[in-house]
């Protein structure tokens, strides 16, 4: 029996967080937890005990004073950490490689430890270490990525451009993007790409009113490429910017011709993505792919005829998947050498069909060993990771990872730290206005549901103009 007794009810889903980290494998018939978290009007009370419903024997109490001065987020942050050191004591044989954190954004967090430590980069990785309870290799793994995005400028002035396509051939089943196979909403792809175009076309007139400057575009979604060669350069025509990055995520190599590079090519596209996911055809059969490995290595052969930067996805934990299964895909796509190797950390996601309806996983201590074996053999190749992000429900709490070989994404380092506007245009798309000054972030979201997206494309627009007012 758990109990968690709070006054704020915005702490109760950041602390089932730190629950899950605990109680994915573990009995919990025989414990009893008692959080009681209270706010006065100068401080936070945090007081916790636990104990065996067996004997009664009490475990631990703790508690924590947290003044009131302090920011909202720190004492969610206090909060969780108490509650944490409570369970870590419980199950001390319980590894959790990123300690106590389940946000998203462990490198958001590093950043501000460097901030608060005038800079110092030892004691904001002995804070990670010693207070959130991280791992020091994946500390030092962290510290590896700043430095690798240090280049990268950080200016409210300084835009992204984001453009969401949500069709794909067919659904995998760990997806749980709003995208729809395309033969279930064929006729709902002209009407989207009129709304989509007239959204775009607002969203300059914001770029040229607030004198932004672009930094890259990146069309996702879904399977852009889905989309024929006529649809890909009626859509990329209204993109008449000249920038230094322009992805187009190409995803399935099912939907990559001659024609469609060639148009990608003439609207000065430098970056796609091919996305494997693996290279075993039995997985592929499995998570819903309707093409093989051998169609991977056709679609990303003729890509090379056009010197844009590929980027390969990979994902560790698929169906039955053993670590030796994951090493072959891993390696091939090293053979193949493409500019970035992202590798991601199966999620099970609320609304995929993994979730709904169940399905295969890798065991997650193989999972464990598929990451570690990719930082090994893919820094080895001469891939540094740049960018890296954490997801709800992730095989062993891990991470996604992004590999660099010469170029890094800049798109993906400004979507992930949060450190730049990003105008988003399409379903589902969320624009973010990012305000230097107060390193705060500001955002609205496009509306899901396809239809609803088509007929009420002006009522957004309004919403956006008024983001970025």
């Amino acid at each position: 029996m758990i109990k968690i007794n709070v006054d704020n009810e915005k702490l109760i889903d950041e602390l089932t967080l730190v629950l899950k980290l605990f109680y994915s494998d573990i009995d919990i018939q025989n414990l009893n937890i008692q959080f009681f978290v209270k706010q006065e009007v100068n401080n936070l009370d945090i007081k916790t005990v636990a104990y065996s419903s067996l004997d009664e024997k009490k475990y631990c109490s703790i508690d924590k004073i947290i003044d009131n001065k302090f920011p909202e987020r720190y004492k969610k942050r206090y909060a969780k950490l108490q509650l944490f050191y409570l369970l870590q004591d419980l199950f001390p044989n319980k590894i959790l490689p990123w300690g106590s954190l389940t946000g998203i954004r462990p490198t958001k967090l590093f950043y501000e430890l460097i901030k608060e430590n005038n800079g110092d980069y030892m004691k904001a990785m002995n804070i990670f270490v010693d207070v959130f309870k991280v791992t020091r290799q994946k500390a030092q793994f962290v510290k590896e990525i700043i430095k690798n995005q240090s280049h990268v400028i950080k200016n409210q002035n300084l835009v992204d451009l984001y453009i969401n396509i949500p069709f794909c051939p067919s659904k995998c089943y760990y997806c749980s993007f709003i995208s729809e196979p395309i033969d279930k909403c064929y006729e709902m792809v002209e009407p989207y790409l009129e709304a989509l175009i007239k959204e775009i076309i607002q969203t300059k007139e914001i770029i040229n009113r607030k004198s932004y400057l672009l930094k890259s575009i990146y069309i996702g979604g879904g399977t852009p490429t889905i989309l024929s060669s006529e649809q890909l350069d009626k859509l990329l025509n209204v993109l008449d910017y000249n920038v230094n990055e322009f992805t187009v995520e190409c995803g399935r190599p099912d939907t990559i011709t001659k024609e469609k590079l060639d148009v990608l090519k003439k609207h000065g596209v430098t970056r796609i993505s091919i996305n494997p996911q693996t290279f075993c055809n039995k997985t592929l059969r499995e998570i819903g792919r309707k093409h093989t490995s051998n169609d991977i290595l056709e679609a990303y052969k003729l890509s090379l005829n056009y010197d844009f930067q590929i980027n390969m996805d990979l994902i560790a934990g698929l169906g039955n998947e053993t670590l030796n299964t994951f090493k072959r895909s891993i390696n091939k796509a090293i053979q193949c050498a493409p500019d970035n190797i992202t590798v991601h950390t199966l999620s099970i996601k609320r609304g995929s069909n993994l979730k709904e309806y169940g399905g295969k996983t890798s065991f997650e201590d193989e999972v464990v060993k598929m990451i570690d074996y990719s930082y090994s053999v893919l820094t080895r190749a001469g891939y540094k990771p740049y960018y890296l992000y954490k997801q709800k429900n992730m095989l062993g709490n891990l991470e996604n990872i992004g590999y660099f070989r010469d170029k890094v994404c800049i798109f993906n380092i400004d979507s992930m730290e949060e450190c730049a506007s990003i105008l988003a245009c399409g379903a589902n798309a969320i624009s973010k206005r990012y305000y230097e000054l107060d390193n705060k972030i500001e955002r609205f979201a496009n509306l899901k549901n396809l239809r609803e997206y088509i007929t009420r494309i002006d009522e957004m627009i309004d919403k956006k103009n008024n983001l970025f007012k």
